[in-house]
């Protein structure tokens, strides 16, 4: 296992999820336009739902290239794993809409593993990791999302 690939992989997860949470917190609802526009599907529910916005994409993009650098990683590289986590974790918002579960709730699996297996399986090859890695990561991001979930919820 290249535990140091697999570290760099780990705290760009976490930079990407943390940067596009940081960013709603720090601005409110400005500039808060839903990713997917308002749109609502046949049976009168939200795509990704309130919580899924262009500002928090294009912060955790530009969090995960800044970051890149001084984890010895290429900023293209950096922004194309953020854009990749962060598309998950709307990909598991609609998911989560599908099933009537309202936005801001939490489902176990589902709210991490989207965001952080579809950049790993996506560009293990130019971060050098294999599927112990992936799996190793995916796991550590799990736990640590969830050991952050009470103070992502305090008000």
């Amino acid at each position: 296992m290249n535990v140091v690939n697999a570290a760099r992989a780990l705290l760009l997860v976490c930079v990407a999820s943390s940067a596009a949470w940081a960013v709603s917190r720090t601005l409110g609802k400005r500039f808060a336009l839903p990713l997917d526009f308002g749109l609502e599907l046949a049976h009168g529910k939200r795509l990704f739902g309130s919580h899924k916005t262009w500002r928090g994409l294009v912060g955790g993009v530009l969090a995960g290239a800044l970051a890149a650098p001084l984890l010895g990683l290429g900023m293209a590289l950096g922004a194309s794993f953020a854009a990749l986590a962060l598309i998950g974790d709307a990909l598991s918002s609609a998911i989560k809409r599908r099933l009537g579960v309202p936005p801001g709730v939490e489902v176990f699996g589902l709210d991490q593993l989207p965001e952080a297996l579809l950049p790993l399986i996506v560009l293990a090859r130019p971060l050098g990791i294999g599927v112990i890695e992936i799996a190793a990561v995916a796991l550590a991001f799990t736990v640590l999302d969830l050991c952050v979930m009470p103070l992502r919820h305090r008000r």
